[in-house]
């Protein structure tokens, strides 16, 4: 049983580091977008361009929203997971 305690372990906590490594990663490139993004009206044809990009760059923004919130909430499962079962172990061999 203290096998499978330890193996419990060792996977939560690998899986908490890939999907927290992946967080990171998606909050490194939102943050790189958001740098890009511009709060500037254009009002002539000329801007129509950097407009169209700009408004790509939102939608880029807007999309990751989802799946950063996914793996915040995921992390922190995982975490209260490790925790759980560290905490578990510990009391048991007290």
């Amino acid at each position: 049983m203290e096998a499978i305690q330890g193996n419990l372990l060792t996977i939560l906590m690998g899986a908490w580091g890939v999907v927290t490594a992946s967080l990171i990663l998606l909050l490194i490139w939102r943050a790189m977008l958001e740098s890009h993004e511009e709060d500037q009206i254009f009002l002539d044809a000329a801007g129509d361009a950097m407009a169209r990009e700009q408004r790509e760059i939102v939608g880029k923004i807007g999309r990751l929203s989802k799946p950063i919130t996914t793996l915040m909430v995921l992390s922190g499962v995982l975490l209260l997971g490790v925790a759980g079962v560290w905490l578990w172990q510990g009391f048991k061999n007290f």
